[in-house]
């Protein structure tokens, strides 16, 4: 079945309050269509920085991407963007109708946990400190950036994808622990020193906040998404062009002052947001629609 019809088969059955379209994907193409053609009014999210993202992976003009953002999201009554770095580079862009839906952490998951930094942590027997990496590993995340730091002690990767096997042989001394999730997940990032981020393209970056919530100080760029969580000046990470000095400094940083930081972002306020965001339409109107 072609996605168009099976996305307009899906929403029918559904009979939606409203309708919100997560990605620029081919499905929320479908949903846009099928939206446009019932005048139904919809939402829409910008979560990654796909322009410079496909532009890293396939020399694709930024011009040429955003053009094509905008159409998709020139419709929408709302976009929601995360941080107000995002918001005011998409207002540049031309953009309109921009929201604000910031993240939120679990913060019961994500927790210092003292005792993983020890015998029984996941990394026990690693020379420390551990400078940790969790995230896709892929051209769009940065991950050699970070792996060619001269820095003491060991680098270690957490997640998975398609620069995997070509960063495995070329940093031999890297500790690629494959994905985790859930208390996996949880367990390497309390057990490391510092979570080094060395993305350019993220809006946002959850695990900047799962980093922090852990009580694991950040050293990151200076650029949206880094810049929104921590702030310029912020305690519970560094933010620099030169990310080795940023890695060394955010290892003086108490895990109380990391902790502290993630408990602004709530699960709730997260979702007030959203749905403060969202275009519900009347019951009469989709029926009249459909």
């Amino acid at each position: 079945m072609r996605p168009g019809r099976q996305v307009a088969r899906l929403i029918e059955q559904s009979q939606p309050c409203a309708i919100h379209i997560a990605t620029e994907g081919p499905l929320g193409w479908s949903a846009r269509r099928f939206c446009l053609r019932r005048r139904l009014p919809f939402t829409t999210a910008y979560h990654t920085r796909f322009p410079e993202y496909i532009q890293a992976r396939w020399r694709v003009p930024l011009p040429v991407s955003y053009a094509v953002m905008r159409r998709f999201h020139g419709a929408s009554s709302r976009v929601m963007v995360a941080t107000q770095g995002i918001e005011d580079e998409l207002s540049r862009r031309g953009f309109r109708n921009i929201g604000r839906w910031s993240r939120g952490v679990d913060t019961e998951l994500f927790r210092p946990r003292p005792e993983m930094k020890g015998d029984r942590g996941p990394f026990a027997g690693l020379p420390r400190p551990i400078f940790l990496y969790v995230g896709r590993v892929a051209v769009e995340k940065n991950v050699e950036a970070f792996l060619s730091l001269d820095l003491p002690g060991s680098k270690v990767v957490v997640g998975d994808g398609p620069q995997m096997e070509d960063l495995r042989r070329r940093f031999p001394a890297t500790f690629f622990a494959g994905a985790k999730t859930g208390e996996d997940l949880a367990r390497h990032y309390a057990g490391a020193d510092v979570f080094v981020f060395a993305s350019r393209t993220d809006t946002f970056g959850l695990v900047l906040l799962e980093a922090l919530a852990s009580g694991l100080p950040v050293a990151a760029l200076p650029v949206p998404g880094p810049l929104d969580v921590l702030g310029a000046n912020g305690a519970a990470g560094v933010l620099s062009e030169d990310l080795r000095a940023a890695a060394l400094k955010a290892l003086t940083i108490p895990s109380d002052v990391c902790r502290d930081h993630a408990l602004r972002f709530s699960w709730q306020a997260s979702a007030n947001q959203f749905i403060d965001n969202l275009s519900p339409f009347e019951s009469r109107r989709w029926q009249a629609a459909a």
